[in-house]
């Protein structure tokens, strides 16, 4: 047998030299400050508060997400490796990063990341008894006629998988792949930072 089209999930820490309690201090400062995020989360009904919309130059204005920046881009450079992209002359680059603090209840419904190449997710604050990352088997919506998988199947072969990472950990996917975040069940903020690259 062979197994084709397989769908790679990079998980690795995201550096030694980033201290997730001042990643944390200041993703909660920026969410305390941000009006505008607020706002924006407010009328987009996105429990809790995303900086998605209101700040797109995090890495330029605090060191900290320059820092961040700068292990994003080794990581993808070596995900981007894992995938075999041609990339011919072009590069990944860094398109989107923003902060998501998911209260008590919160959840993120299930979705893609059209026009970018490369998305994921580094862990910031992540309580005992949050939510995982849902992971959908992409070939899950032409599966019309299948039967249910079997509970005990391998991994692979599930129809969707959760990975529960640690604080200060790294995860890449391909953006194609549909995600979600099921409901925050524990009474503290999950945080994390996601990100977009691009191919340029």
């Amino acid at each position: 047998m062979k197994m084709l089209f397989s769908t790679p999930v990079y998980q690795a820490p995201l550096s030694n030299d980033i201290d997730t309690n001042d990643l944390k201090t200041s993703c909660l400062s920026i969410a305390e400050d941000d009006e505008a995020g607020q706002r924006w989360s407010d009328e987009q009904g996105f429990p809790g508060y995303t900086s998605y919309a209101s700040l797109s130059d995090l890495p330029w204005r605090f060191p900290i997400f320059q820092a961040v920046k700068s292990a994003l881009d080794a990581h993808v450079a070596t995900f981007a490796e894992t995938l075999h992209f041609d990339l011919g002359k072009g590069r990944l680059e860094l398109e989107d990063l923003w902060i998501n603090v998911l209260p008590e209840g919160g959840l993120h419904t299930s979705h893609i990341h059209p026009l970018s190449v490369i998305s994921g997710t580094t862990y910031v604050a992540m309580p005992k008894g949050t939510s995982a990352l849902k992971l959908e088997d992409p070939r899950h919506a032409m599966m019309m006629a299948a039967p249910p998988r079997k509970a005990d199947a391998p991994e692979a072969f599930q129809p969707f998988v959760y990975i529960k990472p640690n604080v200060g950990d790294i995860l890449l996917w391909e953006s194609w792949l549909r995600h979600e975040v099921p409901m925050n069940m524990a009474e503290e903020d999950r945080i994390s930072v996601s990100f977009n690259y691009k191919w340029v």
